[in-house]
């Protein structure tokens, strides 16, 4: 069984010149039960998250501000977003998504959240189209009810986790990991624990070498009972916001690495999907659905 968080309200429609980064949601679940990586009971729908969660890692003052629609213009434009309690709604949703993915995958090793990856959400405020961090917010869930006694974040899309490295910054029991490129969004960086910036047309040799090697030293050091797994697909080099140059099939060998480890180390992992821009819809479906397959024959 591979549990899969999805909720209608992921497809919200918004402006023109928003849409397309939202066709995804809709897309992939048709693609997962046509292709029978899925059926439909591997699909659960999420609630909306306990504000007692959000407020775990979020300011009380920027909650308010979201759920009230009062943030002043200059934090509005950092969302990127225009605001609606639709949106605001849709976000609590996502973040009880991986939650709820994460409480699933101590009985089935692996679950997943088809939106989610908000890691551009710091604790005062958001940016890039994240308001929330799901995987932030999961990850204190399962450290305060005492699920998980050290948590790995293993933030793998083509950004930097610039809003998880500062939520966690002083957080002794979750180690965020962040891969991603040099040159792209943020273009100031947090400190993570651990950080690889990748030059401009990092290949995938290059990159699946490091992974390789660095997150079983990872595992081996830092002991982690469970594990978040960012699996942003804008690494490849056909996509509009991120400056890799890896292909699907490095994708996907990326994916079967993560996974393939967690599985070896017998660690509950929760996956969110994070990034995904490319120009031809077609690609970013394929890429994603190949996370899901590789999850499929590894558990």
């Amino acid at each position: 069984m591979l549990p899969i968080a999805f909720h209608p309200i992921y497809q919200h429609p918004l402006p023109e010149g928003h849409r397309f980064p939202m066709l995804k949601y809709e897309l992939l679940p048709q693609q997962l039960l046509l292709e029978g990586t899925a059926i439909q009971s591997d699909f659960f729908e999420p609630s909306v998250c306990d504000l007692k969660y959000v407020l775990s890692v979020h300011k009380k003052e920027y909650v308010d501000d979201l759920l009230n629609l009062t943030l002043n213009s200059k934090a509005a434009r950092k969302i990127g977003f225009p605001l609606s309690k639709e949106l605001v709604q849709r976000e609590l949703i996502i973040a009880q998504g991986t939650i709820s993915g994460a409480q699933k995958s101590y009985d089935t090793k692996v679950s997943f959240n088809i939106a989610g990856g908000t890691h551009h959400a710091y604790s005062t405020h958001g940016e890039a189209f994240c308001m929330l961090n799901d995987q932030a917010i999961a990850a204190q869930f399962l450290l305060n009810n005492k699920l998980a006694k050290k948590i790995l974040i293993i933030d793998l899309d083509v950004h930097q986790g610039n809003g998880t490295a500062e939520i966690f910054q002083n957080n002794p029991k979750v180690f965020t990991f962040s891969t991603h490129g040099k040159t792209n969004y943020p273009f100031k960086k947090e400190i993570s624990d651990l950080d690889i910036a990748f030059d401009d047309g990092t290949k995938d040799e290059e990159y699946l070498k490091t992974i390789r090697d660095i997150i079983p030293q990872l595992i081996e050091t830092q002991k982690p009972d469970f594990i978040f797994y960012l699996a942003g697909v804008d690494i490849l080099a056909t996509d509009k916001l991120g400056k890799l140059g890896c292909t699907i099939e490095g994708c996907k060998k990326r994916d079967q690495t993560v996974l393939e480890l967690c599985s070896k180390y017998q660690i509950p992992v929760q996956v969110s999907m994070g990034g995904g821009y490319s120009p031809d819809i077609k690609t970013i479906i394929e890429a994603h659905s190949n996370t899901y397959k590789v999850a499929k024959d590894i558990f």
